[in-house]
């Protein structure tokens, strides 16, 4: 069943809307038509199924007629910083990362960026960004899209990892000297103890150079952890998906305990 996130004001309690492009997708593409049933999200957990009372390209009016409870996010939250890769390495970060189960993406600069990046496009790269990501929550079926943060600095990144329970930085040094993921995250959960709450994590992606030692260095004085991702180096892309299915194991979610 198709699913589309719509803004609240579109949803009320009996009763939803899909407007433009939205609603040109159901019409053109999925060709839509009263008695189709789909589903639709307001991206804060609240998920229908919806019939069609009626079709055009501009707008698609539809009943709720089910309200679902079974919920696709991910156990734990973790949110991805990625340093700014070449290319639209970045669209593929983002969008199977948010099938991986990523709550946000933090884009950020840090010393081996070599993107030359421009202030001035980036209202557009977020716009772009952020319809990936909400694509790629429909096709898999999450009840939120993931937020899209603005480019930061280093520095700026530095200073929020105290928002998180837990700070994981991917550090290739790490990773030749056999220290892992695997372990940094018992030692989380073992102190957590018997805590309920799902734990926020952030997991912070270096350029295709990597991070600098110094830059390692001021992210363990401002609280992060290093870690390496097994004795193979993986290209940036790589690195943040391949930590999100790690996660998704220890949380539980693939069988970890």
């Amino acid at each position: 069943m198709q699913r589309y996130f719509v803004p609240e004001a579109q949803m009320n309690e009996r009763s939803v809307t899909l407007e433009g492009d939205d609603a040109r997708h159901a019409a053109a593409v999925m060709r839509a038509k009263p008695g189709d049933r789909f589903i639709a999200c307001n991206g804060r957990g609240r998920d229908v199924v919806a019939r069609i009372d009626s079709v055009d390209k501009h707008t698609v009016a539809a009943d709720i007629v089910e309200e679902l409870t079974v919920s696709a996010e991910m156990r734990w939250r973790v949110d991805v910083a990625q340093s700014l890769p070449k290319g639209d390495k970045l669209e593929t970060v983002i969008q199977k990362g948010t099938e991986a189960g990523a709550s946000a993406f933090l884009p950020f600069l840090s010393r081996r960026t070599v993107v030359q990046y421009d202030e001035r496009k980036e209202a557009k790269r977020i716009d772009r960004w952020r319809k990936i990501a909400k694509e790629a929550a429909e096709q898999s079926h999450r009840s939120v899209v993931p937020r899209i943060e603005a480019v930061s600095t280093w520095r700026s990144l530095l200073q929020r990892i105290t928002e998180y329970d837990l700070a994981l930085l991917c550090y290739e040094e790490e990773g030749r000297a056999g220290i892992g993921l695997k372990d940094e995250l018992a030692a989380f959960k073992s102190g957590r103890g018997s805590e309920n709450a799902a734990p926020s994590v952030l997991i912070v992606v270096g350029p295709e150079g990597g991070f600098s030692p110094e830059e390692a260095e001021a992210a363990v004085a401002a609280g992060a952890r290093l870690i390496g991702l097994g004795r193979r180096i993986l290209r940036t892309e790589t690195a943040a998906l391949y930590a999100l299915a790690c996660l998704a194991y220890e949380s539980g979610e693939l069988g970890g305990n």
